[in-house]
């Protein structure tokens, strides 16, 4: 497999990866072109980085964070679900892991893992937190074998059809 991970400059190539997650995440057109702004606006955080990989020129899969900020949208939304647990501290001092998605044509051969150890080995905060829709699925899988813990289930995002877990683990990641 001609596969390469590396830093991906995700404004710039934000369609190829929507793309990639509307696939394996099965979005319409109309989600495709809400989460495109989002992404946009995202990349404008401060700290915010993306990883991307690629096989043969392709992108098959991507990761993209930022040092969590308790006033963004998201972290407003899962801050009651993180306090009722006694977990609300989280929200501090974390990275973000904000999406990660492998087209399904190329699941499991470790890419996403890669990406998302190779996006927290660089941040400079001590834990990351993340949040997943709150099934046995092998993305929420892949979150514990690497050292992630439930900190909050059933957490209803406006909008979104599913319940997610929040997640967080301490970095660096736990390695196989």
């Amino acid at each position: 497999m001609d596969l390469a991970i590396g830093p991906l400059d995700l404004s710039a190539h934000v369609d190829e990866a929507l793309a990639v997650q509307a696939i394996a995440f099965g979005l319409g057109p109309d989600e495709v072109a809400v989460r495109r702004q989002i992404v946009l606006r995202h990349m404008t955080y401060p700290g915010a980085t993306a990883l991307g990989a690629t096989s043969g020129g392709e992108l098959v899969g991507f990761v993209y964070g930022m040092p969590n900020n308790r006033s963004h949208w998201w972290s407003t939304v899962v801050e009651p679900y993180l306090r009722a647990g006694g977990h609300d501290d989280w929200l501090d001092d974390s990275f973000v892991i904000t999406e990660l998605h492998v087209h399904p044509g190329y699941q499991h051969r470790g890419i996403g893992r890669s990406l998302i150890t190779r996006i927290t080995d660089a941040a400079a905060e001590p834990r990351s937190i993340l949040s997943a829709i709150d099934t046995d699925s092998p993305a929420r899988g892949l979150y514990h074998s690497l050292g992630y813990q439930d900190l909050a289930r059933q957490v209803l995002f406006p909008s979104a059809p599913k319940p997610y877990a929040v997640m967080g683990a301490p970095l660096p990641l736990r390695r196989r």
